[in-house]
This record gives C-alpha cells, structure tokens and sequence, in this order.
C-alpha cells in the first residue's frame, strides 16, 4: 500500500530469497521506474515487489501469481491488480491477505466487481523467518529505520481506507503488526499515543546504538549526534 512497506520488505526478502531475483518499484523512484520495469520484463523469472503504481495499464508477459498484501484502497484497483496475470489467454492466480475482521471485503467485492473468490488455507509448516528480520535491523540502522517507516505508513494507509467500514483502525491489533513487522521498539505516532502493548516486548538493546553499515552514513548520524549533544 505504500513506498516505506516496498523498500522495506524489497530489501528483507532480498536477504531472505537467495535464489530468486527481487526487484522493487513504487512512484516515489520516477527516473529508476522505467529501467526497473524493463529489467523486470527480461528476466526469465523473479520477484517485483511494487505499489499499486503497477496496478494497471503495465504488461509483464507470464505473471504466475499475483499476491496483494495489502487490499488496494477501492474495488476497481482489486480487479486491474489481478489483472496483471493470466493475460492473453494464459492462466495465473491472484491471492490477497485478509485479517478474519476484514473478511466482509470478499462480500463486497462479489457485490461491487462480480469477482467470486475461494478461500485459501493458511499454509502449514511455516519458517519463522521473523528472528532473522530483527538481526538485520540489529546488525544495519538503514534496516531498522525502514522497519519503522514501513510500519508508520502502513497504518496511516490503513486509516484512510476507502472501505472504512471493514477496515477499521481501532480494530487493529497493533502489537501483532508490530512483531510481524519485526519491529525492535513501537514507534512514536498520533495513532499510539496513549496506548499500552502488553503483547509487545521490545529490544533491551539502546535503538540509539544501532549504527549504519554505510559508514559514511554512519559518520554523518554521528556528527548530527554530536551536534545535538
């Protein structure tokens, strides 16, 4: 749903699918939009992980599966996101992510684009790929900040929900998103303000300490911290 949740999430599946190429794209790279996507359409197979900037009017030939992450904020932009597969008389699949609150979306959707769809069990024998998020955000302050503003955007997204009726924010259990996040702390935001997280059990580490891997990036957060001293 945002350009944060895409460069946070390009960049953890990067680290944690070796033997697959990932891309990502969002509106926000204007210039880079076009190599990327060009790239993309060469490669024999791959993973773009992307905003609803590819939602339509794009043609990648041979799109397997698409997986929405995110329910797209209006019913219309549902249907041109499935649409990027099975295109040409090819077949593909579409799959998106519902909370069990949120399951009235399938209704709505059946109602509103005439797009019936089946339930897809959760798959078993899951990897906890979580613990390895966390000690990239540990081991990287670029890693840890991108958490953060992926989470940040993420529920604002959520907020202004065209469907506001289904996806509710006061319904939002925010400890279990921030975990599935892998977020170290919870983040200063209006949104959190005045809540309690009993579910949510932060880092004992200093975030403050966490540096950069980038080292001139580093050198400069240090002379801003001096500064600020």
């Amino acid at each position: 749903s945002t350009c944060a949740c895409v460069e946070y999430y390009g960049k953890a599946l990067e680290s944690l699918i070796k033997q697959v190429k990932i891309m990502s794209i969002h509106g926000k790279m204007k210039h880079k939009r076009n190599k990327i996507f060009t790239a993309f359409r060469k490669l024999p197979g791959g993973i773009l992980v992307c905003t609803d900037v590819m939602a339509r009017g794009i043609d990648i030939p041979e799109v397997h599966w698409v997986l929405q992450y995110d329910p797209p904020s209006s019913a219309s932009a549902f249907v041109h996101r499935c649409g990027r597969t099975a295109r040409i008389g090819n077949t593909g699949s579409a799959l998106v992510f519902l909370l069990p609150m949120e399951e009235s979306y399938i209704n709505f959707l059946s109602i509103n684009q005439k797009c019936p769809m089946q339930e897809m069990k959760p798959q078993t024998n899951v990897l906890d790929l979580l613990p390895k998020l966390k000690s990239m955000a540990l081991a990287d302050r670029a890693v840890f900040e991108k958490g953060m503003k992926a989470f940040v955007s993420y529920v604002q997204a959520y907020a202004k929900h065209e469907c506001n009726l289904i996806f509710r924010i006061k319904d939002l259990d925010f400890a279990s998103l921030a975990r599935g996040f892998a977020l170290l702390k919870m983040p200063k935001m209006p949104e959190l303000r005045g809540k309690c997280f009993p579910d949510f059990t932060p880092v004992t580490v200093n975030t403050d300490s966490i540096s950069f891997k980038d080292k001139n990036r580093e050198k400069q957060r240090q002379k801003k911290l001096e500064e600020q001293r």
